[in-house]
């Protein structure tokens, strides 16, 4: 039988390896060492010049392309990407001129193109201007939706995106803080509050049902305390009142926004306007501005509801001010929407509903029985007479010609004194059966 070699697969004349063994291996006669570290420094560089090969295809400056750092560089990839996947740069481009740089300035907030799975495509340049982030910055936030969102507003973001996959064509909004840059936190006190509002549109040139992107706005949500350039003059509605909230002027824009002219308001009281649920909120705003007791930036501000020429409702973001020692109140409304208006209602201050202490039971019998004798003798003063029993003093205010309102107060009144505090919760208990 003819044995062979496990290594070099010799023929043996007995089991034995043509290897030396370790015992007996010679010191100068040991493997050569490997090193790796040449062939890891060329994967290295290859990989490098690929990134910067890709850096030097993205469209932007080539100021910016030197402050890209690799993580920067393989999100902006992605995002054009995922981009030239919806958008073939071989298909015809869509109609309309190109946004360039003083349309966006134009815009109340920025652009956001989303995937049907919520990836970024697409951030207009203008996002700085909102978040104080740069397009590349975002992108090192994440590449989705969710990561630049808070997240408190990732369930009603994925409950509303989903509802406008469903019914491509409808309006969906859903607001939430987004991340900013740490100067912006603080300068502001914390994140910025976005509304986006868009829709998923199919794009025809595409057949695959996946190939729907969702277009949006993203505006910035007025905070509660005044914003001097948070919007445009005409979104805003000026009004001037005396101390008791009466119109003396107002701006033509209320014509646009609540329908009713110049003229019809003034001399009209604000309270007029305002829905009956949030009266007490308005007048401890107003109490606040009046007497100087606020305290903090939101002390004359408040969401309210104003009621339209229409007779519809509209969401107002009412900023109140009054300058030391004048007689009167300037306010600046913003228009909101519904989501905006929810928002903003939750994180504003709400005045204690007013409540008067009630008497203890007993006392409240008693005062009640005081006041129907008072209402008595003021109808009818007592004469002097014989003292009667109940029954027949009914039965006299019943049958007596004059009005017996007096006779019945005094009966209810001496009732409710012989009650006593035994009676406080008579009217809690249950009635016999007969």
């Amino acid at each position: 039988m003819t044995i062979f070699c496990s290594h070099c697969h010799r023929p043996l004349q007995a089991e034995m390896s043509c290897l030396p063994r370790r015992g007996k291996q010679a010191p100068g006669a040991s493997k050569p060492f490997r090193s790796t570290k040449s062939a890891s420094k060329a994967r290295r560089d290859q990989i490098n010049a690929e990134l910067q090969a890709l850096r030097s295809l993205l469209p932007i400056s080539a100021q910016e392309k030197e402050r890209l750092s690799y993580l920067h560089t393989m999100a902006l990839v992605c995002l054009r990407l995922r981009g030239a996947q919806l958008f073939p740069p071989d298909s015809a481009p869509p109609a309309g001129p190109a946004l360039s740089t003083e349309l966006l300035s134009l815009l109340p907030g920025f652009l956001l193109v989303l995937s049907a799975n919520g990836k970024l495509i697409y951030i207009s340049e203008n996002v700085a201007q909102v978040l104080g982030l740069s397009m590349v910055e975002l992108l090192a936030q994440g590449d989705t939706i969710f990561d630049i969102l808070d997240g408190r507003a990732h369930e009603d973001a994925r409950k509303k995106l989903l509802l406008a996959q469903e019914e491509p064509g409808r309006e969906v909004t859903f607001v939430s803080e987004m991340r900013t840059s740490k100067a912006f936190r603080l300068q502001h006190g914390g994140n910025r509050a976005v509304a986006v509002r868009g829709r998923f549109t199919a794009l025809r040139r595409l057949a695959s049902p996946s190939a729907a992107a969702f277009l949006a706005l993203c505006t910035p949500v007025a905070r509660l305390a005044a914003d001097g350039d948070a919007s445009s003059q005409d979104d805003l509605i000026q009004s001037t009142h005396i101390l008791d909230m009466t119109f003396t002027d107002v701006t033509e824009s209320v014509t646009y926004h609540l329908g009713y002219c110049r003229e019809e308001l003034i001399g009209q009281s604000w309270y007029s306007l305002l829905h009956p649920e949030d009266t007490d909120l308005a007048a401890a705003q107003h109490r606040a501005v009046v007497l100087g007791t606020g305290a903090g930036p939101a002390a004359g501000s408040a969401v309210l509801r104003v009621l339209r020429r229409d007779r519809t409702w509209a969401w107002l973001h009412v900023s109140a001010r009054r300058e030391d020692g004048s007689h009167a109140i300037t306010c600046t409304s913003l228009c909101l929407r519904e989501e905006e208006a929810a928002y903003l209602r939750a994180r504003q201050y709400h005045p204690p509903p007013r409540t008067t202490p009630q008497p203890p039971a007993g006392e409240e019998l008693s005062l009640l029985a005081a006041q129907l004798r008072a209402l008595a003798d003021s109808l009818s003063p007592p004469a002097a007479a014989a003292p009667v029993w109940p029954w027949a003093e009914a039965e006299a205010a019943a049958f007596s010609p004059g009005p017996p309102d007096a006779a019945w107060a005094r009966l209810l009144g001496n009732a409710l004194e012989g009650a006593g505090p035994t009676a406080a919760h008579a009217h809690y208990a249950p009635c016999p059966h007969q």
